[in-house]
């Protein structure tokens, strides 16, 4: 379509060139500049009205839909709904009985809305680069210990974590680790129902510093153990209600009334798995953790609207949509997933932070 510029020309090109061919015409003097007169007056009062005739508007100011997609501005929030857009790849394994295969990477689908967010899985330097300096804590049930091992993975190696796994992995048991090469503090946080989320939010408040990234998320416990959504979902309204007391709010110097920044934490919550009832190991799981109450526990989340996408404070990595995505092959028990499926969540918080931060590695 015409841009503005292009307009303003031709109108331009129309105020000079149509009298002077008049004036080639032999019409009498006056004839010539009341026509130019006219003319110019109407031009200027289109000009004038054309910003409140919105086709007209678009019409002019629509940019062509021949230009490549890197030519626009991508958002925030656009890229952010499609961070979960994953795909995983099948490896083919041959055995005496035929062939097997199993899911051994992912990768970001490869279509054009995706591509223009530029997505990355990042390397341990980048990795690195990005958490410098940060405090991070990540709370929650088992899901969440298996977020801890594939973030410490990509930020230790493979030789290194090897050397803590163990320690990691102590039965319902907190952890925390200090990697010196970067300054980065890591807690991880055993809390596997919502009111122990809540309770640890609470010890939070007042405090001078928060957690520069804060990852948090339970469920399972609640479902197995309590196994009724209303009381899950009373559960997170407390939750939610602690956690916005961690948002920034304005504040000013009392001498200088100059603003005092205050530095909110990046805020995850990590959403329930994919549940397979017939893989589940016990008969109370196989009956309590069934497709119908796992729906019912996940409309509590929205309907309290503790997380972005209904308009709550935390961002969601969405376990579910991954887990079910790798689908069966990708779990032992129904329930936990191959490291593939944490490996890309964690790689989905780390682009996050790069949205956040409007950074470009």
């Amino acid at each position: 379509m015409f841009g503005a510029v292009q307009v303003g020309l031709f109108a331009a090109g129309v105020v000079l060139f149509v009298p002077m061919g008049m004036a080639g015409w032999h019409l009498s003097r006056n004839k010539m500049l009341f026509f130019s007169c006219a003319l110019f007056i109407t031009l200027f009062v289109g000009v004038h009205l054309v910003p409140y005739f919105p086709s007209v508007t678009s019409f002019i100011s629509t940019p062509s839909s021949s230009l490549p997609p890197s030519s626009f501005i991508v958002n925030r929030d656009y890229c952010f709904n499609l961070l979960h857009q994953v795909a995983f790849d099948y490896q083919e394994l041959g055995n005496n009985n035929g062939s097997d295969s199993i899911i051994d990477s992912w990768k970001w689908v490869d279509s054009g809305n995706v591509v223009g967010c530029d997505f990355q899985k990042l390397s341990k330097n980048d990795a690195s680069d990005l958490l410098n300096g940060s405090w991070v804590v990540v709370a929650g049930d088992s899901q969440a210990r298996l977020v801890v091992v594939s973030l410490l993975e990509l930020i230790l190696g493979e030789n290194k974590m090897e050397s803590i796994r163990g320690d990691l992995f102590l039965r319902h048991s907190d952890y925390d680790i200090f990697v010196d090469e970067i300054g980065m503090k890591l807690d991880f946080i055993w809390a596997p129902y919502v009111s122990n989320l809540t309770d640890l939010v609470h010890g939070f408040q007042g405090k001078t510093r928060y957690p520069d990234v804060f990852v948090m998320g339970a469920g399972l416990w609640d479902m197995l153990h309590v196994n009724k959504a209303s009381d899950y979902g009373a559960s997170l309204r407390s939750l939610k209600d602690s956690v916005v007391l961690l948002l920034p709010v304005a504040s000013t110097n009392d001498d200088s009334n100059v603003v005092v920044p205050i530095r909110s934490p990046n805020l995850f919550w990590l959403g329930m798995p994919k549940l397979i009832s017939s893989m589940l190991n016990t008969d109370e799981k196989r009956e309590k953790m069934s497709d119908v109450t796992w729906q019912a526990f996940n409309d509590e989340l929205y309907k309290k609207k503790l997380v972005q996408q209904s308009g709550g404070p935390m961002f969601l990595l969405d376990i579910h949509s991954l887990s079910n995505n790798c689908g069966a092959r990708c779990t032992s028990d129904g329930m936990h997933y191959n490291s593939v499926v944490y490996e890309a969540i964690v790689h989905i918080m780390l682009n996050g932070l790069l949205i956040e931060s409007n950074q470009k590695l």
